[in-house]
């Protein structure tokens, strides 16, 4: 008996594992199921998953036709990696320093990014707005960007992991007389990317699917990232469609799992190296 304990243990955390699985998953299958199917068989009383009669390729290019996805996509992509750009080239050098460097008050600016990581957008949202509007860069990619140009969270991480880094490697280098910042971005930055990896999964998630800020400060639709664009094309083209709205649904969040697919590894090393549960 003593013996089954360890297997019975593992096959209850596999069962957990598998139905935690089947719940995230379920509404993505129930995605790809309704887009390709008839509008008849949307709402239809008995619950089948696979539909009698295929329209998948009316309803994709429905999609595609009716709304401008692509414009939606490639918003997206610009507005994700600006962000993650400037957010990565602050919050590498201020994870550093608060890592591995020793001034006065380094305790304190630690603390001010944890209470920084409480404050939702919500918070600043107001006057950001009545910032942008004073200065009429509202409706723009900037506008759209800004609030998230600094990350108390990608300090926080990739502190957890500069933490980690052996002092005598920096040591070395800093008699050899090599300066703080060629160390941070040749040598210590090569050996960061599963932290960096971790974060930019999130980063990207994050303000690929944000419906709050671009709702507050874009009208353009040719601005719309793709949230924001899946509402205006619901509103005004699909309809009570619902196989045109959930294809075009499936083509938007395509983009998120292939990322996060190509990226899986490193992700997972990131999130398990820097401690983050």
């Amino acid at each position: 008996m003593p013996r089954a304990l360890p297997l019975l243990r593992a096959l209850l955390s596999h069962a957990v594992l598998l139905l935690g699985a089947v719940f995230m998953l379920a509404p993505f299958v129930w995605m790809l199921a309704t887009s390709v199917k008839p509008p008849e068989e949307v709402f239809d009383a008995t619950l089948r998953l696979w539909p009698e009669r295929f329209y998948g390729l009316e309803n994709y290019a429905a999609a595609m036709t009716k709304a401008p996805l692509l414009r939606f996509g490639l918003n997206g992509l610009v507005v994700c990696l600006g962000i993650l750009l400037v957010q990565l080239l602050c919050a590498i050098p201020c994870a550093y320093a608060l890592a591995k460097l020793r001034f006065p008050g380094r305790r304190v600016l630690f603390l001010l990014v944890l209470l920084a990581l409480a404050i939702p957008v919500q918070v600043p949202a107001l006057p950001l707005y009545i910032a942008l509007a004073d200065a009429d860069l509202l409706n723009t990619y900037f506008s759209l960007m800004l609030p998230f140009f600094f990350s108390a969270f990608a300090i926080f991480l990739l502190r957890q992991f500069f933490r980690g880094y052996p002092d005598d490697i920096i040591q070395a280098a800093r008699l050899d007389g090599v300066g703080e910042l060629e160390i941070v971005w040749r040598i210590v930055v090569p050996s960061a990317w599963p932290a960096i990896a971790a974060f930019s999964v999130f980063s990207v998630v994050a303000h690929w699917n944000d419906l709050y800020w671009p709702l507050i400060v874009i009208t353009n639709s040719a601005l719309a990232t793709p949230p924001l664009g899946m509402m205006l094309f619901a509103d005004a083209e699909s309809g009570s469609n619902y196989g045109v709205l959930m294809a075009a649904a499936a083509v938007l969040t395509a983009p998120l799992v292939l990322a996060f697919l190509f990226a899986r590894r490193r992700f997972i090393a990131g999130v398990t190296m820097t401690g983050v549960k």
